[in-house]
């Protein structure tokens, strides 16, 4: 795992995760918005990393990287931290392990419950195939696989998948969905999805609130699965601001 620091020494800590099969890149408008007024940590994911070989090991490892590099470079202590998809599910057990002092957390479409056993399998495979066709590109296994995505995710997927592979997918899925987030811990937890992910996102946000009963859940109309981040990067940012100084609202 490696961390890029972008933006302004002295603002507020803002730490961004990005999902299984994207790098870093998917931030970069969000973080041109950003920049001038947030400290941004933006983490490269194990098996996941843009140019760089590198394999996948586990939520529990990746999270326990995250809290040893706020440990030694920010004290402990983050004023925001997201995480989409994947990246909300490291991020969610971060907060499960309460090793850091983090002020406002926002889970964006974060699988957050374990898959039933029969289907982990087979669903690995599938969202393996998914993102090796990404890179491959082949017209007929893209219509196939790729109803439920938009082109700039699949152009991301594209970008990295060379350099963790399939296992990286494989691993990643396979430790997302084995595990269930069982408590968590902060004074302002948010969880984001849209309505077109609303199938597979809903019961995370039913689970988060049974174990988190202040958590703020909010549904994005006509959006799919990182879709707010890539289409609307200032709405993103707006909302951050608001978040983190709720006067700017």
């Amino acid at each position: 795992m490696d961390f890029k620091v972008f933006g302004k020494e002295s603002g507020p800590t803002l730490m961004l995760i990005p999902g299984l099969g994207v790098s870093i890149e998917i931030f970069h408008p969000l973080i041109g918005l950003l920049e001038d007024r947030f400290r941004i940590i933006a983490v490269q994911v194990d098996g996941f990393t843009l140019g760089v070989h590198t394999r996948f090991t586990s939520i529990d490892d990746q999270a326990a990287q995250v809290i040893a590099y706020v440990r030694d470079n920010y004290e402990g202590r983050l004023d925001c931290a997201y995480g989409l998809s994947l990246g909300g599910k490291i991020l969610s057990r971060v907060l499960e392990r309460d090793e850091l002092a983090v002020d406002h957390a926002i889970l964006d479409a974060a699988p957050l419950l374990p898959l039933p056993k029969w289907l982990e399998s087979p669903l690995r495979y599938y969202q393996c195939a998914n993102v090796w066709t990404c890179y491959h590109w082949t017209g007929f296994w893209k219509w196939v696989f790729h109803s439920h995505y938009f082109d700039v995710l699949l152009d991301e997927c594209r970008m990295v998948y060379p350099f963790g592979g399939g296992q990286a997918v494989l691993d990643g899925y396979k430790s997302v969905y084995t595990n269930k987030l069982e408590s968590i811990h902060g004074a302002d937890i948010h969880y984001w999805y849209g309505t077109l992910e609303a199938f597979a996102a809903k019961p995370q946000a039913k689970h988060l609130k049974e174990i988190c009963p202040d958590v703020h859940i909010e549904v994005f109309p006509k959006m799919n699965h990182g879709q707010l981040l890539v289409d609307h990067p200032e709405e993103v940012a707006s909302r951050i601001s608001k978040i983190v100084s709720p006067e700017e609202g």
